[in-house]
This record gives C-alpha cells, structure tokens and sequence, in this order.
C-alpha cells in the first residue's frame, strides 16, 4: 500500500511558475512508476506527466511539452512536477498517482495509487 500526499499548488498569475511535490509512504517508491494528472472542473481526469523508476524516462501530455518537468527523488520518496510559463487552462487540480509496471502509461487506469490532489489557479 502507497500513500501519496501532493502539495505546492495556488494560485498565480499567468506566465509564473509552480512546482508541485508528491510525497509518498513506504519503503518501495523507486519500484513504482509515478504519474502526474489533472481534472479541470467540468472536465474528465487527464494525463499531464509520467516518469520511470530511475527517473530517466519521461512522457509528457502534448499540452504541456516544454513547459512541465517532472522529476524524483527516490531518497526523499518524492516525485515533482516543475511548472513553468502557465496558462489559464492549466487551472486544474493536480493529482500525483503511481503505478508498479516497468514502463510508465498514460492510461488512468493503470495506476493503483492517487493522492488527494492539489488546486493549481492560473489568472489571466
């Protein structure tokens, strides 16, 4: 069983930068591949970000390529979510979740684990 518990988001003017942290319980973090997510309100959950076990492998939502970074810290049993130049319709709340596979998957269901979430607010 894994824990995850995000934090760092609020709200910012757009242009500005956040970086959201994932902290998750237990002694196995680095065998889980870890994902980022989003759900706008009225909208359906969607895929920003995935990273692999070693933290080389990265894949990104085409919305957010070259404007997020997601990146770990198997030692600190933490997964980040560097977000820079944002949007308005980055507004969402952003849910960390992790998943025990080799290869990382933009599919919502493959992940076993979610955090609470996160409220990210980009203002005009």
């Amino acid at each position: 069983q894994v824990q995850l518990v995000e934090s760092g988001g609020g709200l910012v003017q757009g242009g500005g930068s956040l970086r959201l942290s994932c902290v998750a319980s237990g002694r196995t973090f680095s065998s889980y591949v870890m994902g980022w997510f989003r759900q706008a309100p009225g909208k359906g959950r969607e895929f920003v970000a995935a990273l692999s076990r070693g933290g080389v492998n990265t894949y990104y939502a085409d919305s957010v390529k070259g404007r997020f970074t997601i990146s770990r810290d198997n030692a600190k049993n933490t997964v980040y979510l560097q977000m820079n130049s944002l949007k308005p319709e980055d507004t969402a709340v952003y849910y960390c979740a992790a998943e025990r596979t080799t290869v990382p998957h933009t599919a919502i269901t493959a992940y076993d684990y979610w955090g609470q979430g996160t409220q990210v607010t980009v203002a005009d």
